[in-house]
């Protein structure tokens, strides 16, 4: 199984995953990606949840295409939009708007 180095980038980890075409892929490449969240002491569980959340948030940045397949090959969705293909693509004013609320908020 391939490893991932213990400190990487959000893109070196992240990128190949919006590459992902089939289920097998993903499949493979979330446990790889699991395995590096537990290797930094979290729990199954909790690892499993954070790598759905980060990368729903990261297909965010790509076409709404790209978002879709990632959500739907790794059963995860937007932490802030919910799965766009449930909710759509937010609108840039949507967008802007909910960073200003969520930037509030911190």
């Amino acid at each position: 199984m391939k490893t991932l180095p213990k400190q990487i980038t959000f893109g070196a980890k992240y990128n190949p995953a919006m590459q992902i075409r089939t289920e097998a892929e993903a499949k493979d490449y979330f446990e790889v990606c699991v395995q590096h969240t537990m290797s930094h002491g979290n729990s199954r569980e909790e690892a499993e949840r954070i790598e759905r959340q980060n990368l729903g948030y990261y297909a965010g940045y790509y076409d709404s295409e790209t978002r879709e397949r990632v959500e739907r090959l790794f059963v995860c969705a937007h932490p802030v939009f919910g799965s766009i293909a449930k909710h759509g693509e937010p609108s840039p004013q949507t967008a802007f708007n909910t960073g200003m609320a969520l930037g509030a908020h911190n």
